[in-house]
């Protein structure tokens, strides 16, 4: 798999767990305070989860094997945590995974 490739799958799965920390925080736990639906949360806070999980382990491999800086790699973990984070900071990635591709077609 190429370096392009890894920084690929890292961004599309922060898109999916960003948008899984959206739903958390800003439809499941104002239902479970506003309408008292407890299940919402537990629902939402396990897929969350688990998608973050696979954000720590996808931004590590994009690291390892796809040679993301670990500039890029300390930005990311920051954006993880941070509503909107990883939205905002996909055009960096998107940017080196640009880089990347340029650089494998002139080979």
């Amino acid at each position: 798999m190429t370096k392009a490739r890894w920084i690929r799958i890292f961004r599309y799965v922060a898109s999916i767990e960003g948008w899984s920390y959206v739903v958390l925080l800003f439809v499941a736990m104002p239902l479970k305070y506003w309408a008292e639906m407890d299940a919402g949360v537990t629902l939402a806070g396990r897929v969350h989860g688990g998608l973050f999980i696979a954000y720590i382990a996808t931004l590590f491999g994009a690291a390892g094997l796809g040679g993301l800086s670990s500039e890029r790699v300390n930005w990311a973990l920051l954006a993880s945590l941070l509503p909107f984070g990883t939205f905002l900071h996909d055009p960096y990635l998107k940017r080196e995974e640009q880089d990347l591709r340029g650089l494998q077609q002139e080979v």
